[in-house]
């Protein structure tokens, strides 16, 4: 089990997301669908966690369940030693300066009607963190250029932006607050081959310039994982099933889910890609409203014993911070 310490950006501990299933003319309840279910791990100061796993696994509302755009059904979010689980509206406005959320479509997630000075900007007048319009100007010209964008773009529309730039906007306006911890939510699954480059290296270089500056990076895409990250988190059908430094999980990927994920990524090098084995998982994905007994993945694992269909797994220390959640580990 992973708890709470001292000093992290981000403590989660047995996060639970639940969303109700309702029927009828009187809307009763019937099910729920369990987004997320136990589910634990910590952000450092400074460093990037990369969340991976398949489509529906829970990513996304980890990530909103960590900036309270979901109130968690259960478990303790820790946010700068502060459990804002539950806490108010009038708490939360506080606490949302010092986090941001990068969206993964950069066109939908901005304002189409607001100029994109006025995008970037409006952090600063809703956390009232200037003092004069001359003041505001100089930090939103000062974001744009941080942001790899240029002042002189203040005045043009979201529509008048390329897909990449539109993404360097988003992330100017997750800068505007100054936060500690940004959340990037598949920020580059829209872009270029290309532009993804340059959006990593910038996320990259806006973290060696602040030393306390934490990233939630969650994408699916496993090469940009490895590249950006410090320590990654597989999830599988709402629960964390390893988690690991980057370098060790690729190295010595422990659970069957992870080895199959992996395997799964293309490799840049044609003779590499050629001669290994690739690992095609049988079964469909289980669904979250009726997930089955014991560890969720026992279902399509080719190592799966009895024991995996009677108790979920709990996640333990492998050796050396590997933690990894499976019985036959």
């Amino acid at each position: 089990m992973i708890e709470a310490a001292r000093g992290n950006i981000v403590d989660i501990v047995n996060l639970k997301m639940y969303f109700p299933v309702r029927r009828g003319l009187l809307k009763r309840k019937i099910a729920d669908v369990k987004a997320l279910d136990d589910v634990s791990f910590s952000i450092r100061p400074g460093e990037t966690l990369g969340l991976v796993g398949e489509s529906g696994c829970g990513k996304t509302t980890v990530g909103r369940c960590i900036v309270r755009l979901y109130r968690p059904t259960g478990g303790i979010v820790m946010f700068e030693g502060a459990d804002i689980s539950h806490s108010g509206e009038s708490d939360l406005r506080q606490i949302r300066r010092k986090m941001a959320l990068v969206f993964q479509d950069p066109y939908s997630s901005l304002d189409p009607r607001m100029s994109s000075g006025d995008i970037v900007g409006e952090p600063l007048k809703i956390h009232h963190l200037v003092k004069s319009k001359k003041e505001y100007d100089e930090r939103v010209a000062e974001l744009f250029i941080m942001s790899g964008l240029s002042p002189d773009m203040t005045d043009r529309y979201p529509h008048e932006f390329s897909g990449g730039q539109r993404q360097r906007l988003s992330i100017a306006r997750a800068l505007a607050g100054d936060p500690s911890l940004i959340v990037c939510d598949e920020p580059i699954s829209a872009l270029d081959v290309s532009m993804q480059a340059q959006i990593l290296n910038l996320l990259q270089e806006l973290q060696s310039k602040n030393d306390r500056l934490s990233y939630l990076f969650i994408s699916h895409d496993l090469l940009a994982v490895q590249y950006i990250s410090q320590r990654v988190a597989v999830m599988y059908l709402g629960r964390v099933v390893e988690i690991s430094d980057a370098g060790e999980l690729y190295a010595n990927t422990l659970h069957p889910y992870s080895i199959a994920l992996l395997s799964a990524q293309p490799l840049p090098d044609p003779v590499a890609e050629e001669k290994r084995h690739r690992i095609i998982l049988t079964g469909d994905v289980p669904t979250p409203l009726n997930p089955p007994a014991g560890c969720a993945f026992h279902p399509r694992c080719p190592r799966a014993k009895k024991e995996c269909s009677e108790s979920v797994p709990p996640l333990r220390d492998a050796g050396g911070g590997h933690f990894v959640a499976c019985h036959c580990v």
